[in-house]
């Protein structure tokens, strides 16, 4: 039975104050009037395939890349900086944070591949393209089988993309580039800094320089992939974990070797 998504949301509204509750009902309505539908055609259309999702560690660094274009591929965020080195030839993109489809706007709007965005904040920024989704992310902290109804960001986006990967039907993910260790202010998770200086916290120095980031939230980003071991377990799917020195210890751990011998490829 398909959890009842959409009436959670609703539930959640009932916390808020009037003002926001009108501003924000509206905005889902015309979401769900305008975009919702066209996320539908997603829906597994990968049934039983592997895919990889693709962090912004600097463990990407260490890694040769170009076999992942004869693969099935989310890249997230800012993962077009690294195309001066690859062409990855992704499938997919996700973004769903405000500071980085700000200062995205011109890549996005011209990507390759389908781009899956945040409505809420992409909404007034970003214009409209063919190859631009629009999710609603605002949803209770849970994990959501259908993207076509209000999901959950889960502090980090390597969360909304499995989400995605699970409604597009794919049965076992591997995480390359998820590193899960951040040099940042103490005890400030979710916070918004100007980062002054290189950015060591992902592959490319440029990658938040000089620019507004939210500090990581760790414990949270730990809750959300629980949860998306849990959904994906209990429908005999999968998740690995291939990055390269990573911290995060929560899906089996496997070398990215062994995930390229262990994937289907296109």
């Amino acid at each position: 039975m398909a959890r009842p998504h959409g009436l959670l949301y609703l539930m959640k509204l009932d916390n808020m104050k009037f003002g926001e509750k009108w501003n924000t009902t509206t905005e889902y309505f015309f979401w769900k009037w305008f975009h919702a539908g066209k996320l539908k055609k997603f829906k597994g259309i990968h049934k039983g395939k592997d895919c990889f999702i693709i962090g912004n560690g600097p463990s990407l660094n260490k890694m040769d890349l170009s076999p992942l274009k004869n693969y099935h591929t989310f890249g997230l965020n800012k993962i077009y900086l690294i195309f001066e080195k690859y062409d990855l030839g992704l499938s997919y993109l996700v973004s769903v944070n405000e500071h980085v489809i700000e200062q995205s706007k011109k890549e996005y709007e011209n990507f390759g591949c389908p781009v899956f965005l945040s409505y809420p904040h992409a909404r007034g920024v970003i214009d409209e393209r063919p190859h631009i989704y629009r999710l609603y992310d605002l949803n209770t902290w849970s994990f959501y089988d259908d993207i076509s109804q209000p999901i959950c960001g889960g502090y980090t986006v390597t969360y909304v993309a499995m989400q995605i990967a699970y409604y597009m039907g794919f049965r076992r993910v591997f995480l390359i580039g998820v590193d899960h260790s951040f040099k940042q202010t103490l005890n400030k998770e979710n916070q918004v800094e100007v980062l002054e200086g290189d950015d060591e916290n992902h592959f490319h120095p440029d990658y938040f320089k000089g620019q507004k980031w939210h500090l990581a939230d760790v414990y949270g980003n730990e809750v959300s992939y629980h949860l998306a071991n849990y959904f994906y377990l209990r429908d005999n799917r999968e998740i690995y974990d291939a990055t390269v020195g990573g911290k995060l210890d929560v899906f089996p751990k496997i070398s990215f070797e062994k995930a390229l011998e262990m994937a289907g490829k296109k």
